[in-house]
Parts: structure tokens; C-alpha cells; sequence
């Protein structure tokens, strides 16, 4: 192998780190993987808003909360300068390493609410445990109401503006 004076950024800073003091670039400062210096926490906020998208993204999913909430949120979507509320119908409780989430929705008439439930939660799961890397022990799901097709939307319907 010929040396063209290239070198890879690991043995650069290995061998130019000014922290070496002659030991040859093997010296490490604070010992152990950085990975797992000090902690991180996850606010229950920020599960919520996972969660909710992923709820919402399953097909048979209507809106996600009980009728008081997505009347009061339909008004305050209308309000200039609010943003839509995706915690809406999601409540969760984080551990350390651990949470659990209690969402409670409204299905489209005609799907089958087993099958909803099941993919809500699979698609709950999967989008919470990759982006927060916490252990979701359970997926509480409350059906509080059927969209019928000719039922007009609360948010269509409201009569502020």
C-alpha cells in the first residue's frame, strides 16, 4: 500500500488531537462510549405528538378525541395564529425507558373497529418506539364515536368563523 497522505478523520485526530500528550493517539477523555454520558428525557408532549400522527395516519380513522374536544378544537383551529392540535385524543405517560398512551377516536362507519384498533396500535408503537427509542408497554384505545357518511363534520359546521 502506497501512502498518498490521505488519512481517514479517525486517524487524523488520533494522531494530531492535542489532548494526546505522547501516548500515541490511544488516550480517551472521560472513558467509556460518549453515547452514554448523561440522559435523556422525553417530555409526555412529545410521545403525544408522535402518536397522534401516527393514529391519524391509519385509513378508518376519522378524528381523533371525544366530541367536547374536537368541538372546543374545531374553534380553537379557527382562531388566527393556532396551530391544528395533534395531541387531540391522546394522553401519555413516560417513564425512563418506558410509556404508555391512552388514545381515544372516532372511526369511519363501515370499517371494522378491531381491525382499526389493531393497525392504530401497530402504527403507534412502531413511529413512537423508532423516534424515541422508549419501550410503549401499552396502547389504550377508547372508540367514543361512529362517522356516518351523511353526518355533517364538526369542524365544517361550527358557526364561528
Amino acid at each position: 500500500m502506497t501512502d498518498t497522505g490521505e488519512r481517514t478523520t479517525s486517524q487524523t485526530l488520533a494522531k494530531e488531537s492535542p489532548d494526546d500528550h505522547g501516548t500515541g493517539g490511544t488516550a480517551r477523555r472521560g472513558g467509556g462510549d460518549p453515547a452514554t454520558r448523561g440522559r435523556t428525557s422525553i417530555a409526555d408532549g412529545v410521545v403525544e405528538k408522535i402518536a397522534g400522527l401516527a393514529a391519524r395516519d391509519v385509513v378508518g380513522v376519522h378524528a381523533m378525541g371525544g366530541g367536547l374536544a374536537r368541538t372546543f378544537g374545531a374553534v380553537r383551529d379557527r382562531v388566527p395564529g393556532s396551530s391544528k392540535s395533534v395531541t387531540r385524543g391522546v394522553k401519555a405517560e413516560v417513564g425512563e425507558v418506558q410509556t404508555a398512551l391512552d388514545l381515544e377516536i372516532v372511526v369511519d362507519y363501515g370499517v371494522s373497529i378491531a381491525d382499526v384498533a389493531r393497525d392504530v396500535r401497530e402504527n403507534v408503537v412502531a413511529a413512537v418506539e423508532r423516534m424515541t427509542g422508549l419501550e410503549v408497554v401499552e396502547v389504550n384505545i377508547a372508540v367514543s364515536d361512529v362517522k356516518l357518511p351523511d353526518d355533517e363534520d364538526d369542524e365544517q359546521a361550527s358557526r364561528l368563523q
